[in-house]
């Protein structure tokens, strides 16, 4: 199957092949086992050390079935990024990751050209005395001095799963941008033509909502929004991903990142750290969760000072009685 089409190009490029089981497009059925369902997903993913619930395999087994792309919005460290990883890990698909920042704009999500690349070209045509001006600038704007960047590489190696991570750091120039190439599963390379995915990407874009995305691109999406998980997912987040943990340390730790957040901290812990907690004291040989091994592992859950000061001052003995 030919994962893209160049129309109008001047040189046509190596076309990559797909060779994976799984197929999917817009109106078109996901064809794997195990996401006949929202209930199976769950399962592929849980395979993967996922824990997802309900709302979450529903909404990703429905942007798989539809075709749209799925906007997970949430508190920092709820497993927004996690998701999209699991997702490629359950289906067999490679990952492509966009990771979002103050001023990215399409040349760096898109592709660029490999300028030395092309300018020791030219010194090497130069130096054989080819260098004939048109036939020389025809070789510069090939494939083998494209550099593809994420967006590209989703559309070209598809099918696969492209993560757009933090859009809501980019500026609204870029959103507009985003939503073009979603819309379209394309773009245009002036020296090359269009280029287009056979099989569109599966897009998981996620926001931490330090500010708000427009409407016209969650309008494009699915949206769901990501809760830290409740305490009994937590604990089995806690023995999935850490095999052999003691259940009284995992029910301990996860109780008391449960208590951390509602502390109103700077930085309320997410999943990450509380794994990032009980990796720690599993090797410290810890089976059981005090007040001073908690203060003395405390940087492994809480990141910020104004945190730590204020975990400290409402004591260590309250936080692990709750």
């Amino acid at each position: 199957m030919e994962a893209i089409a160049f129309r109008h190009a001047r040189s046509r490029p190596k076309i990559p092949s797909c060779d994976q089981a799984l197929t999917y497009a817009r109106g078109v059925s996901v064809s794997t086992p195990s996401a006949g369902s929202p209930t199976e997903l769950a399962q592929a993913l849980e395979a993967t050390g996922y824990l997802a619930d309900e709302g979450v395999a529903t909404a990703a087994y429905l942007a798989l079935r539809m075709g749209r792309p799925l906007f997970c919005e949430g508190e920092p460290g709820t497993g927004k990024t996690s998701l999209a990883a699991a997702l490629a890990q359950a289906l067999s698909l490679p990952l492509i990751r966009l990771q979002c920042h103050e001023g990215i704009d399409a040349a760096q999500a898109l592709y660029d050209w490999d300028f030395p690349r092309q300018l020791l070209h030219l010194r090497t045509l130069e130096a054989a005395g080819h260098l004939e001006a048109e036939s020389a600038e025809r070789s510069l704007y090939t494939e083998r001095f494209l550099l593809a960047r994420p967006l590209l590489r989703a559309l070209t190696e598809a099918p696969c799963v492209l993560l757009v991570d933090e859009i809501d750091r980019a500026d609204d120039e870029f959103e507009a941008f985003l939503l073009e190439v979603l819309d379209e599963n394309a773009v245009t390379i002036p020296e090359l033509g269009e280029v287009r995915a056979a099989t569109p990407p599966l897009v998981v874009l996620t926001s931490n909502r330090t500010r708000d995305v427009h409407d016209a691109l969650k309008r494009r999406c699915l949206y769901h929004w990501l809760e830290h998980p409740d305490l009994a997912r937590e604990i089995a987040i806690l023995h999935s991903r850490i095999p052999g943990i003691a259940d009284a340390l995992a029910e301990q730790v996860a109780r008391a990142v449960h208590a951390l957040r509602a502390m109103e901290l700077v930085k309320p812990p997410g999943v990450a750290e509380s794994l990032d907690w009980a990796r720690a004291l599993r090797e410290l040989d810890r089976d059981v969760l005090d007040a001073q091994t908690a203060a003395a592992t405390l940087g492994a859950v809480v990141k910020y000072h104004e945190d730590l000061e204020r975990v400290t001052r409402a004591g260590l003995d309250r936080l692990l009685a709750g």
